[in-house]
């Protein structure tokens, strides 16, 4: 039933259909927004469409980014010879905020996951293999403790072996089946600091 007006319906129906968003928590959301100032409105709308239509992915890392390449990568302060491999930009975030990693990055937007039809040619795996020259000393691959995650860190230690490169694995330190994005700083350094060789 229409409570309130075609408007609002449709947008609670648009903010529900967002990830972790429920009907509750979609009203409430509409609410606030239909609350804000037209301007902070204007704002928020402006802002999705701006990242909507203005983000792409970065030529070298894959990461999600509106320049490119991304701020990670044209940096000068990054170490070029080592590069962690993560699913997605929310891991590779994780990883930063621990201040505790100072090389470059790859992002492969998923992992291996059979039974829902993800195999390796749809990860960022070919544009991962294209980066790796003589520079490049060390993966380490920080995929999640999951069962896709480490599926997807068997299969590209067997990719990456060959190729002469030193492919070792963040520790264990990160709770198994948790996403990296809610593991605290302090896990995620230890983690990297007690990576093994692969």
């Amino acid at each position: 039933m229409n409570y309130y007006g075609e408007s609002v319906t449709r947008l609670i129906e648009q903010l529900s259909r967002l990830p972790g968003i429920g009907g509750k928590s979609a009203q409430r959301l509409a609410f606030h927004i239909i609350n804000m100032s037209k301007d902070e409105a204007r704002a928020l709308a402006e802002s999705i469409v701006s990242a909507k239509t203005e983000v792409k992915y970065c030529s070298v890392c894959c990461n999600l980014t509106d320049s490119d390449p991304c701020t990670i990568c044209s940096s000068s302060k990054r170490r070029r010879d080592i590069i962690m491999v993560v699913e997605n930009p929310r891991d590779m975030a994780a990883y930063e905020k621990t201040k505790g990693y100072d090389g470059l990055y790859h992002i492969l937007h998923g992992a291996i996951a059979v039974t829902r039809g993800i195999g390796p040619e749809d990860l960022k795996i070919r544009e991962l293999i294209s980066r790796l020259d003589d520079s490049v000393k060390e993966v380490i691959i920080a995929t999640n403790p999951t069962v896709e995650g480490d599926v997807t860190a068997v299969y590209l230690s067997k990719l990456l072996k060959p190729l002469g490169v030193k492919v070792t694995r963040i520790a264990n330190g990160v709770p198994v089946g948790s996403d990296l994005e809610y593991v605290d700083e302090v896990t995620l350094s230890r983690a990297l600091e007690g990576r093994a060789e692969m």
